[in-house]
């Protein structure tokens, strides 16, 4: 796995008090994308899963995965910390390019997404940019539950979605 940084204590990706996590890679190009540096799959340092979990679990915070493009790491690492994470009782967060609708397309992506507890999906397109919203920066995308979403096999918006930055 590659990561550019790892923050603790933040209130911006999600609520509370949480860890983020900011992997290298991302696919999506996404015009406007705040953190175009992310972009590169070489950036940042190499960690495996295990020494990565550990630095979570020392923040005693829930967690938030982000970049990047954190589905973009290699699936097998990321299983493992996603695994840790949730044996620890980790709330976590994950914010993808991706839309929930593509993720269960794919076996591994589906996987994973049985160890998230909120997926902020979808890729930030600039012409739907919105600095009112709440975790999130356009319109478009998704604050989801994701335990009630694969229940039903559709997205299940979660309080979030609708509540404004105050």
């Amino acid at each position: 796995m590659r990561y550019l940084k790892i923050v603790p204590g933040t209130s911006v990706d999600g609520p509370g008090l949480r860890t983020s996590v900011y992997f290298a890679g991302c696919s999506h190009h996404c015009h406007g994308c705040h953190n175009e540096h992310s972009w590169d799959f070489m950036g940042g340092e190499q960690i495996a899963p295990e020494a990565l979990l550990q630095k979570l679990l020392e923040n005693e915070e829930p967690v938030t995965l982000s970049g990047g493009d954190p589905l973009q790491q290699p699936h097998d690492e990321l299983l493992a910390l996603l695994k840790g994470l949730k044996a620890h009782n980790v709330n976590v967060w994950c914010f993808t390019g991706y839309t929930f609708e593509q993720l269960l397309t794919n076996r591994q992506h589906k996987e994973l997404l049985g160890y998230i507890d909120v997926l902020v999906d979808s890729p930030f397109v600039l012409a739907q940019r919105d600095t009112t919203l709440r975790f999130r920066g356009s319109t478009n995308q998704r604050i989801l539950d994701v335990k009630a979403s694969l229940a039903v096999s559709h997205p299940v918006l979660t309080p979030y979605q609708e509540s404004p930055i105050l």
